[in-house]
């Protein structure tokens, strides 16, 4: 407080723009591209999931080898929303190693044969998990964007008459930090959301062709020309991708400032798609979660070190 002004603290503030099961989009405000970038990263790379680690073959006569079918089994996604509650395996004190641990690691098995002449399509839906809360994604639940959905599972091998798959697959906690197959996130990106401003009266000064060449040199559809007033306006600004185009379109035809776009520093647009191991919107709080639990470290490591220093300034103090 200073000459009876008082400041308040802002905190960074989430709108949600669109949400299913596999996507959200949002906006992020009063905040700087360090806390959004460092959100972004936390979501790929940080936030935990269950995929498969370890593979025992015991038999494979398929065409592909053994390396081959277990790198596939890794990166089938699979259920993960008790990941956060499920201990590493490396900080498991509970189990012997061998998999069989309910705090950290899930058995999967697989017994596939073919006998007909037909091929057999072996898919994640043949593995057969000791968890049934840590099973391989069923994509029906979560349909594209024209409504289809996909109910047969993902393709791991495809076998002839008389081939044989066997094997055992134990499943761990993980973050794409150690490797792409625990990143729950297919994708997560994120723009400054962008501010527009039309000079309206240099506008006005253009005939409609120029308008509407002007208009038609954003690659995106960003603006239009209203068919009652015949004014340029703003249609959807999201759509600008900071390429110029406009601005360099309006240089050319003698109109700098014609328009002004600047991005706003403090606001941001979040995609995020998930994997389908958890829903786009619990990867969002758990990575602010985690977010909050790094930055609560920092803080206490601070403390401690100031501690410290406070500690040897009352020695020396003493000792003088």
């Amino acid at each position: 407080m200073d000459g009876g002004a008082t400041t308040y603290q802002r905190f960074p503030r989430i709108k949600i723009r669109e949400m299913r099961n596999d996507f959200m989009k949002f906006e992020l405000r009063d905040t700087d591209a360090s806390v959004a970038n460092a959100l972004r990263r936390v979501m790929i790379s940080e936030v935990p999931t269950i995929a498969i680690d370890l593979v025992e073959i015991e038999v494979n006569s398929s065409v592909l080898n053994d390396e081959f079918i277990a790198h596939r089994l890794g990166l089938i996604p699979l259920t993960s929303e008790r990941a956060m509650a499920m201990r590493f395996s490396r900080d498991c004190d509970a189990c012997d190693g061998d998999g069989q641990c309910e705090f950290c690691s899930v058995e999967f098995y697989l017994r596939a044969k073919c006998v007909q002449d037909q091929t057999l399509d072996v898919t994640s839906k043949d593995l057969i998990t000791s968890d049934h809360t840590v099973t391989p994604v069923d994509f029906s639940d979560f349909p594209s964007s024209d409504g289809a959905s996909d109910n047969k599972g993902i393709i791991i091998v495809k076998l002839r008459k008389g081939q044989e798959l066997r094997l055992r697959a134990i499943a761990r906690k993980g973050i794409g930090k150690d490797h792409a197959k625990w990143s729950p996130a297919a994708t997560v990106t994120f723009m400054y959301e962008p501010d527009i401003h039309i000079n309206e009266d240099m506008m006005e000064s253009l005939t409609l062709d120029q308008k509407k060449e002007w208009v038609e040199s954003s690659p995106t559809k960003v603006f239009d020309i209203d068919p009652n007033s015949q004014q340029v306006v703003v249609v959807d600004p999201e759509a600008y991708t900071y390429d110029d185009e406009v601005i360099k379109k309006a240089e050319a035809m003698g109109k700098p400032g014609l328009v002004e776009i600047y991005p706003r520093e403090d606001s941001f647009i979040f995609t995020v798609e998930s994997t389908g191991g958890i829903k786009a919107s619990q990867l969002v709080l758990n990575a602010i979660e985690i977010l909050k639990q790094k930055l609560d470290a920092v803080r206490l490591a601070e403390d401690a070190v100031d501690a410290d220093d406070f500690g040897d300034l009352g020695a020396h103090m003493r000792g003088g």
